[in-house]
């Protein structure tokens, strides 16, 4: 169990890896290391969801990614924008990996540190929230990820996840309906659903 990527403190043995990967336009590197998510490449749902998203259009303000991991989403959102990103994640481990990840690739405009969920996010408005959400640590912290994103947001303010169809995409869209009045599926790929709400004036 403490083993499991979305604990705070992983015991598994370092084992690090090193690769670069492409993303939005622009070559990152990255370090990751056991008790992380997806530590040998960057998972396909990530890839999806960096890809089809877009900051035009937002109101202006910080983005938010809740579950950052060792950085893919924020890293590579706030290296091709002008947007101030910060990173959440509960695991200590992945957000040390995402701290060096940031500087390795000289990513300065973001904040990264850990907070379970929102309870440790230091802005009360943001313009958007990204996520990845732990599908592993269960429903109910899938679901607060959702729903308490409402609150966060400012008027205009968009949520975006990535969920796999068969692990619970449908449930999702369901309840950001439930939240926001509003869910859209910006994109399916191999079984990924791209899903968006926006929280509406």
């Amino acid at each position: 169990m403490s083993d499991h990527y979305y604990t705070n403190q992983p015991n598994a043995a370092h084992d690090f890896a090193e690769f670069d990967f492409e993303l939005k336009g622009r070559r990152l590197r990255f370090v990751t290391d056991s008790g992380v998510f997806s530590r040998n490449t960057i998972d396909y749902g990530s890839r999806v969801l960096i890809e089809t998203f877009t900051a035009n259009n937002l109101p202006a303000g910080a983005l938010l990614d809740v579950g950052c991991g060792y950085g893919p989403i924020g890293l590579a959102i706030a290296a091709t924008s002008d947007r101030f990103v910060e990173m959440v994640d509960v695991n200590e481990r992945a957000i040390d990996l995402a701290c060096g990840n940031a500087s390795r690739n000289q990513i300065e405009n973001v904040d990264i540190h850990t907070s379970d969920i929102y309870a440790d996010v230091k802005k009360t408005s943001y313009a958007a929230i990204l996520s990845n959400p732990p599908i592993r640590a269960g429903k109910k912290v899938v679901h607060a990820i959702l729903s308490d994103a409402y609150s966060l947001l400012m008027p205009g303010g968009t949520l975006t996840v990535v969920i796999q169809k068969k692990q619970g995409a449908p449930s999702a869209e369901k309840k950001m309906q439930a939240v926001f009045g509003n869910c859209e599926i910006l994109t399916k790929d191999k079984g990924y659903y791209i899903l968006q709400s926006v929280k509406e004036d």
